[in-house]
């Protein structure tokens, strides 16, 4: 484990991922990628996982691709690494179970990406963001250029991604790109009572929900109230559905 890129472990209906080269900042290189989208598949296979917790070990969640290996071998490093990092987005926006970024010390770059490619995003006070890519004269990857104006907007995410200043966990919150800034101290509880609230819902209703969500900024109010008419009736069906109901009733004063 000490000498894998990266950690899988379960705990109940939660997996936990966490990025594992902590003596570079968990910067991404192919392996890591490799290894991250092999994770990705096993937990998007695995029905019993509820809610996917992603996280850096060391000091800080990932700050960006890795240089040297980029340096070295520039157009093949990048390929591969791109290659495996955008079948690994794909799979988190595509699987059932909400998937959560819990991040601290730094997210830069891929570090950036990845969060921003999760469902919900939980940080540690003091955690600094950067675009980080033109100070590399590159452009960007992993959905960034996907996931940023989305969640902050056209004219933000141009000054974000072409100016390239750092930002703390304060402003990241403010814009959109959080959902909750909490005490260093307390991220692993925090992320882990909101991983386990998840995790206590439907997961049936729960992947319907995600998958309307993602796909409601594509799609016509028309096409949008058949889709959710569609996975409102598939809920409908589960006996899930009336257990809650009956449960809502006899937990009301």
């Amino acid at each position: 484990m000490a000498d894998s890129p990266l950690v899988l472990e379960y705990q109940g209906a939660v997996a936990y991922l966490r990025f594992n080269r902590p003596k570079v900042l968990n910067a991404l290189n192919v392996e890591m990628a490799g290894a991250f989208y092999d994770a990705c598949q096993s937990v998007a296979s695995d029905s019993a996982v509820r809610v996917l917790v992603l996280s850096g070990m060391g000091r800080a969640f990932m700050a960006g691709g890795d240089l040297q290996a980029l340096r070295a071998n520039p157009v093949q490093a990048a390929s591969a690494l791109i290659t495996h990092l955008h079948k690994s987005i794909m799979l988190l926006a595509s699987m059932k179970a909400p998937v959560i970024a819990s991040v601290h010390g730094a997210a830069a770059g891929a570090g950036l990406s990845l969060m921003m490619g999760a469902d919900l995003a939980i940080a540690a006070e003091g955690t600094k963001f950067n675009f980080a890519y033109t100070a590399i004269a590159a452009s960007c990857d992993g959905g960034a250029s996907w996931g940023l104006a989305r969640l902050v907007g056209l004219r933000k995410a141009m000054e974000i991604a072409l100016l390239g200043e750092s930002f703390d966990a304060k402003e990241a919150l403010r814009l959109g790109l959080l959902n909750k800034v909490v005490p260093a101290e307390n991220l692993t509880d925090a992320t882990a009572e909101m991983a386990y609230r998840l995790a206590s819902y439907e997961p049936h209703a729960l992947a319907h929900l995600k998958q309307l969500l993602r796909s409601a900024p594509v799609r016509s109010l028309e096409a949008q109230l058949q889709a959710e008419a569609h996975a409102f009736l598939d809920c409908a069906r589960r006996p899930e559905f009336i257990k809650a109901i009956d449960d809502f009733y006899s937990n009301r004063p």
